[in-house]
């Protein structure tokens, strides 16, 4: 129970101590309880959750427990209720022997803030034990000469309990010789002594018996009982006298066993029996008897087993000498131990706290150990140390208790675990020392994000790759462990040209390997820049980017493209002409082509692959300029044809191929004549075909030509009629002579038409077109044209859809066209310029060579047209 010797100012400051925080081990007293000894185990002793300001639950959560510094726990927590109760039967004589006072000193340790807060219970003593001699007969001589009121010591009696439970009083049985006295020592020793009250006589009762009771306080008092056998004998004149009244002796604790400690001597000057002097021990315990042993004839006093300055530093032994007769007389023996540095320090670990985190602040407590050494003065005096590069440090609690705390901020990956050795030195000559390991793990916290080795990776990948195919591998290190280095990878949300990184990239999350959606174009792009996330899983996340850059390589996978001369879809080859007169070196033309690749993939070159007249003409390799090698003869056929060659330097080169048509003529008709075997050898000859549109279309300008004079003539009868052919003053004679051409002029036309032609074989898109400075020289001089403007323009052209003619040049489709424009799908006209009537195109049911001859059959028809109009 709760001693009541603790005042109320003390326990509220006791309380107040623990709910401030302060550090109650260091300035705040001890907690005192008391308890009786020989309780039963499991009796309560004290409220200790209460005094300590804690709740009973608390005791397993903050890990609270009893350090005890002895070998035997004699008291423990009750889980329950949080009282201290005692842990077994407590006997107080064992523990303090007769100490007036018996107080066990321990501590309470809260492990979870380290925090020790000391304990001392007084063991109260009860009257457990009876007064007790050390013999249970007292021998006694005494001389029959002795006078009344002689003096003999007896040995007292022993009690292990204290306070009034020990010895109070002795009682000497009844008799008629004797009395008995108590006298009491410095000490309060009662020491009982016999009072010879009557002269004795031998012959008469040479022995008497007599009892010695000692008696304690307690109640109800308990006794213990000695027999006094007294002999009578002869006169003794003389007792034993001790050299010296107190004999001291001071000796180390490591001594051997035997060694002689030092001798006491008695004289007695007497003779004979009564001069023979022997020792012994007068008061001794059965625990000295086995220590040490004194030469009854000699009075040396020597050890008989190892003295131990530790289980007691100093005895106190009584010796008498008894002469023969049986007179005695006492001396004291003082034996002081000495110390030595025999005990090495000693280092209870009480707790450590393991792991630690490495976020643990500077200060925090990781263990509580506690230093002892048996010895005593400068042999016990014991310093704790351990190695300095190591991020803690120690502090003193109370006692001899230190704290190892942090003295700095921890870090894993740099030290996960500290072995460390304590080591307690003492203060003798020489130190003893022993040293203690203690390890302390680090745990992991979430302090380094992932990590790549690069800031930034480029990344080369030929085009064309394999759709879903690995294309590069990105790995971050986390030097933290289990879920804090848990890397998962992800692409940033970036765009490319508005499209998702994600639509051309993945990656998997956990490998950090990347992959190729689909197949890269370097046409289409060269270079994609990406953003990878490393991020760990720890509580919160860390997590960091790296860039990459994707560089497409390109691959000769593009052919060239020849630009020029432009190859229709049909197949069809284009037409150059190339003069007979011309000289070696003669631009033809020029094949123009190009790469979509790049590098050497993309550089050209052009070669004359095949040509129908070998060494007439040549190709730069690096223009691609068509020249004549020599010059042109009249035996060279009029169609020659070259197969031109475009290649790339890729591995493997590719290369693309034209064929081109020079026509080698000096004259229109010279075309004209070889036009119809310009086509496709693959297409089959329709000679009857041809003759059948030639026939339709020399009809249809007929019957056109009959339509335009009818029409002329009404006019003319018109006009004639309106106003006289005499009123008119001549006639024609207004209407100038250039008008009237013959088939001299069509012939010019045609010569001078020659020159400006530009025909193609098998094309979609056939011109003729009549140059203006060709009109002026050869057909109808500007004057004539201006006349006629009136009569061109009264001509109705609606029939091309309706539309009403125009001074500009208008495009329309002529299906419904004029007759000569018939097989042409467009027609250009500009009725300002002398009926100037374009055709172009032809329709799709007519074949390419069938629409070139068409198409010169239709200009012929028009010219006549534009003859006759002008006459």
């Amino acid at each position: 129970m709760a001693t009541g010797q603790r005042g109320a100012d003390y326990r509220g400051f006791v309380l107040l101590s623990i709910l401030l925080g302060t550090g109650w081990e260091a300035r705040a007293g001890k907690i005192l309880y008391s308890v009786s000894e020989e309780t039963d185990k499991g009796s309560f002793v004290g409220n200790v959750t209460k005094d300590l300001g804690l709740q009973p639950r608390e005791l397993a959560e903050r890990g609270v427990r009893i350090i005890s510094k002895g070998k035997t726990q004699l008291f423990s927590l009750n889980p329950r209720s949080g009282s201290l109760v005692t842990a077994g039967r407590i006997d107080r004589e064992e523990l303090c022997a007769q100490s007036p006072r018996c107080l066990i000193s321990f501590n309470i340790l809260v492990e979870d803030k380290m925090n020790l807060y000391p304990i001392e219970v007084e063991i109260m003593d009860v009257n457990d034990n009876a007064p007790r001699f050390l013999t249970e007969e007292i021998n006694i001589k005494i001389m029959e000469n002795a006078v009344p009121g002689v003096q003999f010591p007896l040995k007292e009696a022993t009690d292990s309990d204290v306070g009034m439970n020990s010895l109070q009083k002795y009682q000497l049985s009844p008799n008629r010789h004797f009395s008995l006295v108590v006298q009491s020592g410095e000490d309060g020793t009662k020491y009982p002594e016999l009072v010879l009250e009557k002269v004795l006589d031998r012959e008469e009762e040479g022995i008497h018996h007599l009892v010695l009771t000692a008696y304690d306080g307690g109640d109800p008092p308990k006794s213990g009982t000695a027999s006094i056998r007294v002999t009578v004998v002869d006169v003794n004149d003389h007792t034993p006298v001790f050299s010296l009244p107190r004999y001291q002796a001071t000796v180390p604790e490591n001594v051997p066993v035997g060694t002689r400690l030092l001798t006491v001597s008695a004289v007695d000057l007497d003779e004979g029996v009564n001069g023979e002097v022997t020792y012994s021990f007068w008061k001794i315990t059965p625990e000295l008897l086995q220590i040490f042993q004194l030469d009854s004839l000699t009075g040396e006093l020597s050890t008989l087993k190892g003295l131990d300055y530790e289980e007691s530093g100093f005895y106190e032994l009584e010796v008498q000498a008894q002469d023969g007769a049986g007179s005695l007389t006492k001396a004291k023996v003082l034996i002081t131990i000495l110390d030595v540095n025999d005990n090495a320090p000693g280092v209870t670990v009480t707790s450590v706290s393991s792991p630690v985190p490495e976020d643990t602040p500077p200060g925090t407590v990781v263990a509580l150990f506690y230093l002892q050494d048996k010895d005593s003065g400068k042999n016990g005096e014991v310093t704790c140390s351990f190695p300095e590069n190591l991020p803690f440090k120690l502090e003193r609690s109370i006692d001899n208790y230190y704290r190892l705390v942090t003295a700095q901020n921890l870090d894993r990956e740099r030290m996960p675990m500290y072995n460390i050795t304590l080591k307690a030195t003492d203060g003798g000559i020489p130190p003893l020392s022993t040293e203690t390991h203690i390890s302390i793990h680090v745990s992991d916290t979430n302090d380094n994000p992932p990590t790549f080795s690069d800031s930034s990776y480029s990344i080369y990948i030929p085009e064309n790759n394999p759709r879903g195919s690995s294309i590069f591998s990105v790995t971050a290190q986390d030097p933290d462990i289990d879920k804090n280095a848990q890397v998962t990878y992800a692409l940033a949300e970036d765009t490319i040209q508005g499209v998702p990184v994600s639509s051309y990239i993945s990656i998997n999350s956990d490998t950090g390997v990347l992959y190729a959606l689909g197949s890269f174009d370097y046409e289409q792009f060269r270079n994609l820049q990406l953003r990878v996330t490393a991020r760990d899983s720890g509580d919160p996340p860390l997590s960091s980017n790296v860039s990459l850059n994707l560089f497409v390589l390109d691959k000769n996978d593009n052919a060239p493209e020849i630009l020029y001369p432009t190859l229709p879809t049909d197949g069809s080859t284009g037409v150059e002409l190339a003069p007979r007169s011309a000289e070696p070196g003669y631009l033809v033309t020029k094949v123009v082509a190009v790469d979509k690749d790049s590098g050497p993939n993309a550089w050209l070159s052009y070669r004359l692959l095949k040509a129908s007249e070998p060494g007439l003409f040549s190709v730069g390799l690096h223009t691609g300029e068509v020249r004549t090698a020599r010059a042109l003869l009249d035996r060279e056929a009029l169609k020659q044809s070259l197969v031109v060659a475009v290649q790339d330097h890729g591995q493997p080169p590719l290369s693309a191929t034209v064929t081109l048509t020079v026509a080698v003529a000096n004259s229109i008709p010279d075309v004209l004549a070889d036009l119809s075997s310009i086509r496709t050898p693959s297409e089959p000859d329709d000679s009857d075909l041809t003759l059948y549109l030639v026939v339709a279309v020399a009809t249809v300008s007929c019957v056109f030509l009959v339509f335009v004079t009818v029409l002329l003539a009404l006019r003319l009868w018109r006009w004639h009629k309106s106003h006289g052919l005499q009123a008119s003053g001549g006639g024609l004679e207004d209407v100038p002579a250039s008008h009237f051409v013959g088939l001299d002029g069509v012939q010019a036309f045609l010569q001078t038409y020659s020159h400006e032609v530009s025909l193609t074989a098998d094309s979609r898109k056939s011109h003729i077109i009549f140059p203006q400075p060709n009109y002026v020289d050869t057909l109808i001089s500007q004057d004539s044209i201006e006349k006629s403007d009136s009569l061109l323009t009264s001509i109705d052209f609606q029939e091309c859809k309706g539309e009403a003619p125009s001074a500009q040049v208008s495009s329309r489709p002529c299906f419904f066209c004029v007759p000569v424009c018939a097989g042409f799908s467009r027609c250009q006209v500009s009725p300002s310029i002398a009926f100037h009537l374009v055709c172009w195109g032809r329709a799709s049911y007519l074949k390419p060579e069938l629409a070139d001859l068409t198409n010169v059959a239709s200009r012929l028809a028009l010219r006549s047209l534009s003859l006759s109009l002008a006459l």
